[in-house]
């Protein structure tokens, strides 16, 4: 996989909310975006997943423009996380992971054995097998948080877009997908684009980084080369220390 982001400007009819965005990301690599609240972070998302049409520049995966795929082909390559989801029914967990295959499957098709095996395998990476007969409805939010993740890896998308994926974990359970991430992306099989607000994540699992708000505007590059005390100061408004090296550096309010 290789995802292309070229001058891209997006918004909306009437109102611009960035231009001059540009970055690259493959198969194996963690994009860790940063910014506060209001930025634009989620226009971005909602852009490359054809929410909103792109204002100017291309996007493309694997070398194709992506806003002229089907939206079928395009669920296929692209999976996404939203940050909250509200269930419609009270379907079984494992029916709601098995949901992940649609994208593979023909019209009226109903899964396969082979479908349902994927299903439950991903269950079992994530460690919530004892969920998959329980209502997805009368499940903690935390819980549903993890079977979403479940679901997109049933999907077996090329590029997984996850809208801040530990937002609503325990501290158990936001190392527990923040490992998984990471292994997930050092198989090389996947690209993952994570939003957060801890730079920390970002050290932790991020191959690259996008900074988006703060004098900058917008900074891409690897995570030691782009977070650093000042660009943090100049974006979320506070004074911290980093400390630590590699994938053990962390931010400490001063």
């Amino acid at each position: 996989m290789r995802l292309e982001v070229k001058n891209v400007s997006c918004g909306y009819a009437s109102k611009t909310v960035f231009s001059g965005v540009s970055l690259e990301m493959m198969s194996g690599e963690a994009l860790c975006l940063l910014g506060p609240n209001g930025v634009g972070k989620t226009t971005f998302f909602k852009t490359i997943l054809g929410f909103l049409k792109i204002l100017n520049g291309e996007i493309l995966l694997n070398g194709e423009d992506i806003s002229k795929w089907s939206r079928k082909y395009f669920a296929s390559k692209v999976g996404y996380i939203p940050q909250t989801h509200i269930p419609p029914f009270p379907f079984k967990v494992l029916d709601v992971v098995v949901m992940g295959r649609t994208a593979h499957l023909s019209a009226f098709a109903l899964p396969n054995q082979r479908d349902w095996k994927i299903a439950e395998e991903s269950l079992h990476i994530l460690g919530i097998s004892h969920l998959k007969d329980q209502s997805y409805t009368e499940i903690s939010g935390g819980e549903r948080q993890l079977v979403l993740i479940a679901r997109a890896l049933t999907q077996e998308p090329e590029l997984l877009i996850m809208d801040e994926p530990t937002s609503n974990l325990d501290f158990g359970n936001q190392i527990k997908v923040l490992k998984l991430i990471k292994e997930v992306v050092d198989k090389g099989k996947l690209g993952v684009i994570m939003t957060t607000h801890i730079p920390n994540h970002a050290f932790l699992i991020g191959s690259k980084v996008a900074v988006m708000g703060g004098c900058d505007s917008f900074v891409f590059g690897a995570p030691d080369e782009v977070i650093t005390e000042k660009r943090l100061k100049d974006v979320y408004g506070v004074d911290v220390k980093i400390v630590g090296e590699g994938k053990k550096k962390v931010c400490i309010p001063t």
